[in-house]
């Protein structure tokens, strides 16, 4: 049987052309004016997700990787 990708996990992650999965930092929908600039300018670049939890991530994602 065809395995189904995850769609929360879809929308939430992408891959690298290395493999690595990426991810987009919280915290910049709403409420601005109350976060510092610095803050904010750290939530720009995507973060990667640690290796214990990428297994996790690929079995929600099983045709994301490849």
């Amino acid at each position: 049987m065809k395995l189904k990708t995850k769609k929360a996990a879809a929308k939430r992650f992408s891959f690298t052309a290395t493999g690595k999965i990426k991810f987009k930092r919280t915290g910049k929908r709403h409420n601005m004016g109350n976060k510092g600039s610095a803050r904010l300018l750290r939530n720009r670049k995507a973060g990667l997700i640690f290796e214990g939890d990428m297994k996790h991530i690929e079995k929600c994602m099983p045709y994301g990787s490849k």
